[in-house]
């Protein structure tokens, strides 16, 4: 790297500080987490993505996908239920929950049910997203530190306080307009780095010479994760139906963005753009990886045993070995702005949690203004508390992805059971929801550590369903009540009755057609375009 490279990156960190100033000034909770409820769907669908597409996809789901042992395009498979959870989520939680009013999502099952369900649902979120979003913080400043020779610690408090000071300043909008800010640039980046890579092959014809034909499917209908297989149709339909739904409408950091809608039309806006949006990033940069997993295995300059024993070093060694000085600078941006959206998005929404919690313990007395100061001093908290877990990330930082993954799966379907429970029936009790929750928790930790056969991904819908039985069962028989169906609910109280998202439900089907032809059919359409000319005539004699 030049004094070019590092001039982009000090522009680009400085239009960030910037923007918290610009934003700087909130008068109550609602500015500040929610940004006034004035936001637009474009830039809330961009920064919905730009938190899901965190750094460590942006490094490692490439080299998955192009180099690491029995990886592939199977990876495309987890997007194949995100067109149906955004639908789910019109029809069922978001419209009571965008109707409530409520900062902290969590608040609404104090409101239905009581303060444990609360805080049992408010501690692990808080716990959890804090060390997952610790380690992908060490993990992207190991990376920075070997492409900008900064230490260690130095890559982790840049990353730390620039996005630490723009999300104290400048609350949600700022966030929100950083993080659209950082969807585009990371759009750039994947597409300069395939089209470099295309460039340096001569040609898609190369990719299908240098890879394992096996990296190129991209669904397998005879796994089905019930004998140690992976990666199958059934659980990553069914599976990923209650993950993505759990994950956009029952996890803070997602769902906090979706309420800053500035009505109910843009909330169902939000998550329309965002069920037809995110295949295609995930597409471009899946292909990216084939590219440069080709170009590895072709070029003299990236040794392939060494990026093959550490996969994630695949997208910088390449950066630096092909990109010219300036777009090394931008290529480092990108990664830094993966990185920043995925950690003010969860600095936010832990502070937001935080601070209500803190309200509910005083008696909700706090003035607006005492309320954004604690909001403040709560985000700072956070940011320093995660930035103290990169630290520590050495000695587990090999497994800690995929731990994060299975954490994940063990709370997801249960959590979103309880929400279920707390929208969709009368009469549920508390009592039965919490038992509920705890159940499926605990029959998901009992999968885990005795029945390792099962594919984690079957977890949340095993935790969803353990969750839904045991709290209707217990409000059945112990509190002897009779649980009904309380039908859609409306998405703000002016609504005499439900919207009925028929328009967005038609066409996120179609997208899901679209994604499944797409998945189904990637191996042969590849095939197809990168036959050369002599090969497709020979085909055809």
């Amino acid at each position: 790297m030049n004094s070019i490279d590092y001039s982009i990156i000090a522009v680009y960190l400085v239009g960030l500080l910037f923007l918290g100033f610009y934003f700087r000034q909130q008068s109550s909770r609602g500015d500040y987490f929610l940004g006034g409820r004035s936001l637009g769907w474009f830039p809330l669908a961009l920064s919905t993505m730009a938190t899901q597409l965190s750094a460590i996809s942006f490094i490692s789901a490439p080299a998955f996908v192009g180099i690491r042992d029995g990886g592939g395009m199977i990876w495309l498979s987890y997007e194949l239920a995100v067109p149906l959870a955004m639908i789910f989520l019109m029809w069922t939680i978001m419209p009571r929950l965008y109707a409530s009013g409520h900062v902290s999502i969590y608040e609404f099952l104090e409101e239905r049910f009581d303060h444990v369900t609360r805080f049992l649902i408010s501690i692990v979120f808080q716990i959890s997203r804090a060390f997952g979003t610790g380690i992908s913080i060490y993990a992207i400043a190991l990376i920075l530190e070997s492409m900008m020779g900064l230490p260690f610690w130095g890559a982790v408090l840049m990353i730390g306080v620039i996005t630490a000071l723009y999300s104290l300043q400048g609350g949600m909008k700022a966030v929100v307009y950083a993080d659209a800010i950082q969807m585009g640039i990371i759009f750039l980046g994947i597409f300069l780095c395939a089209a470099f890579a295309l460039h340096h092959l001569g040609g898609l014809s190369a990719v299908g010479k240098q890879l394992d034909p096996a990296r190129f499917a991209a669904v397998s209908f005879a796994r089905l994760g019930l004998h140690g297989d992976e990666f199958g149709f059934l659980p990553m339909l069914f599976g990923g139906l209650v993950l993505y739904a759990s994950y956009y409408g029952c996890d803070q950091t997602q769902a906090q963005r979706i309420l800053s809608a500035k009505d109910a039309r843009t909330m169902r806006q939000t998550l329309l753009a965002n069920g037809l949006l995110r295949f295609p990033m995930v597409l471009l940069y899946c292909v990216m990886g084939l590219l440069i997993g080709a170009l590895v295995m072709l070029s003299p300059d990236l040794p392939v045993s060494e990026i093959a024993a550490t996969p994630d070093v695949m997208i910088p060694r390449f950066i630096l070995t092909y990109l010219p000085h300036g777009l090394i600078g931008l290529l480092v941006v990108a990664i830094l702005s993966s990185a920043m959206s995925s950690l003010s998005s969860v600095i936010n929404s832990l502070s937001a949690v935080t601070t209500e919690d803190i309200a509910l313990l005083r008696g909700d007395s706090l003035s607006e203004r005492h309320y954004v100061l604690l909001s403040r001093i709560s985000a700072m908290l956070w940011a320093l508390v995660i930035l103290g877990f990169s630290f520590f990330g050495g000695a587990i930082a090999d497994t800690v992805i995929e731990a994060i993954n299975k954490v994940g799966s063990l709370f997801y379907g249960p959590i979103l059971a309880t929400f279920l429970l707390a929208i969709m029936l009368r009469d549920i009790s508390a009592r039965g929801a919490n038992w509920g929750l705890m159940a499926g928790v605990g029959g998901n930790l009992y999968l885990w550590l005795f029945v390792p056969q099962l594919f984690w991904f079957w977890w949340n819908v095993t935790g969803l369903l353990i969750t839904l039985g045991v709290a209707i069962g217990v409000s059945l028989i112990i509190d002897q009540r009779r649980p009904a169906f309380a039908g859609f609910a409306r998405a703000s109280r002016e609504e005499p009755t439900l919207i009925a998202p028929w328009r967005e439900t038609i066409i996120l089907l179609i997208a899901f057609g679209v994604i499944l032809g797409v998945i189904i059919g990637f191996e042969s359409l590849w095939t197809a375009l990168t036959l050369s000319p002599e090969a497709t005539a020979a085909k055809a004699l």
